[in-house]
């Protein structure tokens, strides 16, 4: 039934509402629904569509008041994260296409399992700042591998701020980028000094704790190995992405190849601290709470990989990522922990006979 124009309507269907000016009464609510249609799906108009000719078609059907107002709060909230940029539109549709795409009980199995990788995440931070912020030996550590790993967190946020990220993004690899600066720091001695006294210049100094034991040697012999792989892979694939890939500028070839190879061969630079566990024939200096919550949110990563829709090179990442932890688990099964050692805080399980 009409419904009288001078009776106010809430919002927000009060956008689509007509009114007939010679009964003064609105007419039936139009709501064009495009809510649950992604950009993929969509065809770009075009000289040559037109000439091409293209299907239209347009259906019309009843919907219930409440799914065209939550599906407009939803558009709406999201409008206003991205002015604020903390999120983007490709955010969104990646959440619309988890719900087209995903059995129903998969997907309250995914949410919930979320919620465990975000308590792990929290609980694997706490226990590595805890670890570094009484760490006072570097003996079984690889300090080179701390280095590499916070190269590639200065690259992989470099790549972030050059495509565009939301903010809210941007803000986590920031932070967890501050948090491998104070890693470096706690694993080595870092200087600013002036060079020709002029130049500002951080200068690197391995702790005694380091060198002066086989740590060193250890690490650099695995670095030296794992170098005559590295080197070749990145190289081959910087060349390969130069030639079969389009880039901005240069800047964007260097980054996007750096990027590739964290991706791609990102478990190779994980492996000095597994050759410096095998030569030291033990695990007892590992920070294995940490260890244990990553490796728990490892295998939630490997859900997500298979719900949400990523790039092949990071769902690779993924799945590279279990194999290490594997390999972890098995030194750690082959070399039994000694009870009466202590720890990193001071404590030992067992009391020296």
């Amino acid at each position: 039934a009409p419904h009288p124009a001078l009776q106010p309507v809430r919002p927000p269907m009060d956008r689509f509402l007509r009114v007939d000016q010679e009964t003064l009464t609105y007419g039936p609510l139009v709501y064009p629904n495009n809510f649950w249609l992604l950009s993929d799906e969509m065809t770009e108009m075009n000289a040559t569509t037109a000439r091409e000719g293209l299907a239209f078609g347009l259906r019309l059907h009843e919907m219930e008041m409440w799914k065209a107002v939550v599906q407009i709060q939803a558009e709406k909230s999201w409008e206003i994260q991205e002015s604020m940029g903390l999120s983007n539109k490709r955010q969104a549709e990646d959440l619309k296409r988890m719900f087209l795409e995903t059995n129903p009980i998969f997907l309250g199995i995914t949410t919930f399992v979320s919620l465990l990788h975000t308590v792990f995440d929290m609980l694997a931070f706490r226990s590595d700042i805890g670890f570094w912020s009484k760490n006072e030996s570097m003996k079984g550590l690889s300090a080179r591998s701390i280095l590499t790993n916070c190269f590639c967190q200065v690259v992989i946020f470099l790549y972030l701020l050059d495509n565009e990220t939301s903010n809210l993004i941007l803000f986590s690899n920031g932070l967890g980028l501050l948090i491998e600066f104070w890693k470096v720091s706690k694993a080595t001695k870092v200087q600013f000094v002036l060079l020709w006294g002029i130049v500002p210049f951080v200068a690197i100094k391995d702790r005694d704790s380091y060198s002066r034991t086989s740590t060193k040697a250890y690490d650099q012999e695995a670095s030296r190995y794992l170098s005559y792989a590295l080197y070749p892979l990145v190289g081959g694939y910087s060349i390969y992405s130069l030639v079969y890939e389009t880039h901005r500028s240069w800047y964007a070839w260097v980054l996007s190849s750096l990027v590739g190879a964290v991706y791609m061969f990102g478990f190779i630079l994980m492996c000095p601290q597994l050759y410096i566990n095998y030569r030291m024939k033990s695990v007892a200096h590992l920070p294995w709470r940490q260890m244990t919550y990553k490796f728990l949110n490892t295998i939630i990563d490997d859900l997500f990989a298979f719900v949400i829709k990523m790039p092949t090179l990071h769902r690779l990442s993924v799945f590279r990522d279990d194999l290490i932890f594997v390999i972890y688990l098995y030194q750690r099964w082959i070399y039994r922990v000694d009870k009466t050692r202590t720890n990193e805080f001071g404590y030992a399980e067992e009391q020296s006979s």
